[in-house]
């Protein structure tokens, strides 16, 4: 049963390592997806331009 609690530690710091790996992944995506976004938005324009 020590071997189990002296586990704890180690496999908490690996969730926490995992989740915020996972956010910061989701966030790059997010930010790619909204600067494709906004790319083709601006070549839509007549004019070509981002303003």
């Amino acid at each position: 049963m020590d071997y189990l609690i002296a586990l704890i530690p180690s496999v908490g710091t690996g969730f926490l390592f995992f989740v915020v790996i996972r956010a910061m992944v989701n966030a790059d995506r997010n930010e790619r997806a909204a600067l494709e976004r906004m790319d083709r938005e601006a070549a839509k324009r007549p004019d070509g331009r981002d303003g």
